[in-house]
């Protein structure tokens, strides 16, 4: 889905940071130290220097304490802000900050190995993690860490600036160590969907994340012990608990194992989707168009999907953020008050797992099983009715099968699953996509393919055709619907106004008459199908919110179409 443009961007090397050692050949080392100044820009830019001016010292955000850093990119310059520290030779050091914007990047030069740089495309307002390590050199004293944003690109903002690794002698910021695993874990409280966590306090945590089955699944502030709801019934658990502070997050507890009892009646099956359908994508960030809450959603949308479901660090698997800062305060509770209120009313609630920005990658038996044990928990947490599948860096069809028949064999019946690939995925049947909506025919509610943001592409007759036009709408349709794909499994995706996707834009007219020529066999353009498929599903739109922003025209427009196919 099309949450921002694509940029051109150079490549980073992005690594993930472990622990570092704490014994080496059985003698004690020195703890780690951070030897970044003024890495909480809590005195100004004190040691920081910032390219042409582009870098200032704000109260407002920050991430921790009184001050953070804010540099704006302007023409050429990328607005890039570095500092040089003291660094000792043949060890390894952790380089981590929060940055909130799009495209920061963040990175070390002057190694004497191999130089790093990581880089995320941003999480609307909120704040987000950049972390990457690196080895000196052997006669590597002084390395240069930095961060910057990317050209026509607005302000980037940075906090709790640090690089962990051994005293090089330059001196030190300031502050607290990393704090030690939490020892004395217990569950308790068992009940059919909920197991009590608790665990001894650490003296310098600031909090505490908490983590089922390698999933992160909530904070703690303010004390030691939490209760872990939206469990299965009669199913053992594994947790674990770190600690964290301005520093950083410690290492984990040892595991401990909880087994929930009874019988959980769960959220309950969702409603039947109808068999004409409309689907909106609603956003979980503030990109510009209208910000809604799930209540706010029009009543034309039979299925609504939640965008996006984020990646964690266990491959595979899933949790959801809700952005309560980006959408003027909603809070969970509210959130999942009117998802049941939508399915009260007949609706259809998904998660979406993937979309632009979307990392999650499911290559294996464990990554698919982690897919589906963490989607059934968020089904359960929130009352999710299915899953979206819109993984625009490809599939496995292989393990994606597998993934989506062990929720299916979870949920039951009733689980909603959608898919949304891109044009070129659904060209032949080879494709990864195809072959996983063909896996999966018998348990596949729709895919409703993205007719957007997309070059032009053959027909079911071989003839090549544009995007814009009903005929690339009908003539690629019939690829799906002639390669296997039952009609009611079988959406056309647009987007609901110009401004909600790069290309690809057409008129609900235009929409309405793509579904009277697969449909009725009338309007169509050029193209005209050998036969029809009165029982299309219906159609799909990036998004709900672009849609209210526009004065909900593509709805009240399509929605009545949709819904009015014989």
């Amino acid at each position: 889905m099309n949450r921002i443009r694509s940029l051109a961007l150079p490549i980073a090397v992005t690594l993930t940071a472990g622990a570092l050692s704490a014994l080496a050949a059985g003698t004690a080392q020195a703890a780690d130290v951070n030897v970044a100044r003024n890495g909480g820009f809590e005195s100004g830019l004190a040691n920081w220097s910032c390219t042409g001016g582009t870098g200032a010292s704000v109260s407002s955000p920050v991430y921790a304490g009184s001050g953070a850093l804010k540099a704006t990119p302007a023409g050429q310059d990328n607005a890039r802000c570095s500092q040089t520290v003291t660094v000792k030779p043949n060890s390894t050091y952790t380089l981590s900050t929060q940055v909130q914007g799009s495209y920061v990047h963040l990175g070390a030069t002057g190694t004497g190995t191999q130089d790093v740089s990581t880089w995320t495309p941003g999480s609307g307002a909120g704040w987000q993690k950049l972390s990457t390590t690196f080895t000196t050199g052997p006669s590597t004293t002084q390395v240069t860490v930095y961060t910057h944003g990317w050209y026509g690109q607005p302000a980037y903002v940075v906090d709790d600036f640090s690089v962990f690794g051994p005293d090089g002698g330059g001196g030190t910021d300031p502050g607290p160590s990393v704090p030690g695993a939490p020892a004395g874990t217990a569950v308790s409280g068992q009940s059919a969907n909920a197991l009590t966590l608790s665990w001894n306090a650490v003296g310098s945590a600031t909090g505490y994340y908490v983590y089922q089955d390698g999933v992160r699944v909530t904070t703690v502030t303010g004390g030691s012990s939490t209760q872990i709801t939206g469990l299965a019934a009669s199913t053992s658990y594994s947790f674990q608990v770190s600690a964290y502070n301005a520093a950083g997050e410690g290492p984990k507890s040892a595991p401990v194992t909880g087994t929930t009892t009874g019988t959980d009646p769960g959220p309950g099956p969702g409603p039947a989707v109808p068999k004409h359908a409309l689907t909106g994508y609603w956003q979980n960030f503030n990109n510009g168009a209208t910000v809604q809450k799930i209540s706010d959603v029009s009543a034309q949308y039979d299925i609504i999907a939640v965008s996006f479901a984020d990646a964690t660090t266990t491959p595979g698997a899933i949790t959801f953020n809700l952005d309560s800062a980006g959408l003027g305060g909603y809070t969970v509770a509210q959130f999942k008050a009117d998802i049941a209120a939508k399915k009260a009313a007949g609706k259809s609630v998904i998660l979406s797992i993937g979309g632009e920005k979307g990392t999650i990658s499911v290559g294996d038996s464990a990554s698919a099983n982690n897919l589906a044990n963490s989607a059934y928990a968020l089904m359960q947490e929130y009352g999710f009715t299915g899953i979206d599948i819109d993984l625009e860096n490809g599939l496995n069809p292989t393990y994606m099968t597998q993934a989506l028949r062990s929720l299916s064999s979870k949920v039951g019946s009733s689980l909603v699953i959608t898919m949304a690939p891109q044009t070129i995925d659904m060209q032949s049947t080879q494709g990864g996509y195809f072959k996983t909506a063909l896996n999966i025919k018998d348990i596949l509610t729709v895919v409703n393919m993205q007719y957007y943001n997309s070059g032009s592409m053959n027909g079911c007759d071989g003839k090549v055709y544009s995007q814009g036009s009903v005929d690339f709408l009908t003539a690629l349709a019939c690829i799906q619907l002639e390669g296997g794909l039952d009609p009611s499994q079988v959406g056309i995706g647009v987007p609901a106004s110009p401004s909600g996707a790069g290309s690809g834009y057409v008129s609900p007219t235009v929409v309405g008459n793509a579904l009277d020529c697969l449909t009725r066999g009338t309007n169509c353009g050029s193209f005209k199908p050998s036969k029809t498929y009165p029982g299309l599903r219906g159609a799909m739109t990036w998004s709900t919110n672009w849609d209210a922003k526009a004065g909900s025209a593509w709805s009240n427009s399509v929605g009545p179409k949709v819904h009015g196919l014989p």
